[in-house]
Parts: structure tokens; sequence; C-alpha cells
């Protein structure tokens, strides 16, 4: 499993705020457990403000032959990427906790010693009532209204699409975007990232899919990767 001996708790009479620009409340707080400590079962959803544990478990484990670096944590609203506008962000509506790792990933034939293929920015949010079934209508809704938009370099286009017998329910974004090189300066082509976004019972993951340095991710990974991030929530939430 994850390498990260974390947890993630939240209070629910801080987590249920109405603004945007910390997403989830209080929930985005990540911190390590004491010494010795072990990733815990999560408490059931309390409306009288119990305590909600997101473990290491409910993130995505890729197989060995994918896996090139543990996973780290990182703030939820660094972790989630922006279209259009703030579609993934949660509002802080119905959160009970929120938490983000990233964990850099290879092709399975690749050498050692070669630098990671891409990298995963994922955030699991705990909701409480219909917030995860919400939350998943809120974006598909968003992403459909966000065709394409400017950004340094020309136009990005959005395309998504829904991911069947992925977990409850769940939508694939793929986004492309003029190529730029590492300094940042225009190149050729384009180059592609996805978004997986998947609902379990309560619970709903977004994973940022991108290529290393800015090159392409490899889209034939997409449900490797859906596997793994059903299985960790699966693993939590059932």
């Amino acid at each position: 499993m994850l390498g990260v001996p974390l947890l993630v708790t939240a209070l629910l009479a801080g987590a249920c705020g109405d603004g945007g620009e910390n997403d989830g409340g209080t929930a985005g707080t990540t911190s390590p457990p004491a010494p010795g400590s072990t990733a815990a079962t999560p408490s059931a959803s309390q409306s009288s403000g119990g305590r909600v544990t997101i473990p290491t478990s409910a993130f995505a484990d890729l197989p060995p032959e994918l896996h090139k670096s543990d996973a780290q944590p990182m703030e939820v609203t660094d972790a989630l990427p922006g279209l259009c506008d703030q579609e993934f962000r949660s509002g802080g509506r119905s959160v009970t906790a929120s938490a983000a790792m990233m964990s850099a990933y290879k092709q399975p034939k690749d050498p050692p010693e070669n630098v990671p293929y891409g990298t995963l920015h994922q955030t699991v949010f705990a909701f409480e009532g219909t917030g995860a079934a919400d939350y998943l209508r809120r974006v598909r809704g968003a992403v459909a209204d966000c065709r394409s938009f400017q950004a340094s370099g020309g136009t990005v286009t959005v395309r998504s699409q829904p991911m069947a017998g992925t977990g409850d329910d769940a939508l694939l974004v793929t986004v492309s975007r003029p190529a730029t090189g590492l300094d940042g300066s225009p190149a050729e082509g384009r180059t592609t990232s996805q978004i997986l976004v998947i609902r379990v019972a309560d619970a709903v993951t977004v994973v940022h899919d991108q290529g290393w340095e800015g090159t392409s991710n490899d889209p034939g990974l997409a449900d490797d990767i859906a596997r793994s991030a059903v299985r960790g929530l699966d693993s939590w939430q059932r």
C-alpha cells in the first residue's frame, strides 16, 4: 500500500462551510499521526460533529509495474485542476473531510533510472447526505459547459465522457493544450492530460493524470488508474 502513514481528519462542525476558497472548510488539513499510530477505519459522518478520517488506503495504490514513487501529501487546493473556472472545487458543501496526495508513475518496461512517465495529483472528498452524488452531477455539468478556453500559448480544448462500470459513477475528462518546452516556450504539437472523477458511496476522488514536465500522459493507463482509485475507495467505503 502507500508508503506514507498519513491520517486526515476533520470536525464536521468546521467542514460544512459555504465558501469556495478553503475547499472543504477546515477539512483540507493533512498531518501525520503520532509515532506508532496506524490508519484507522473512518468514523461515520455525524451531524453532531463526529470526526471523519481519510486513511492513506483510500488513495490509489498503483500496480507494481506502474509504481515509481511513494505518494506524498499536498494541499487540496494545489491538487485540484482548473479549467474554465474552479469546476472541481467542492465549495465546502456537505464536505466532512478532504485530503490530497501526489505520486509519480512509470511505464511497465521503463528502466529504473528513467525519469517518471507522469504524475498523479489525487484528491479524496468525504461527503454527507447526497453530497457525493450532487458534487459529481455539478462537475459533469460544469465540464460540459467548458468546451474550450484560452490559456498562454493558445486554445485549450476539453472533452468529457462517462466511465461505465467504474465505481458508482465516474467521469473522464481529457484536456488538450498547446505543447511547451521545459522553459515554457511554445513547442510543436499538443499535449494531453486526463482527469478522472469517481464516486464510491459517500466519497469522491479526483485524479489529475499529467505527463512528466509538460509532456502528454498515456490515455491507455486510464483504466488501470481508475481501478486503483476504486479499490482504494472501496476499501474505505464498503
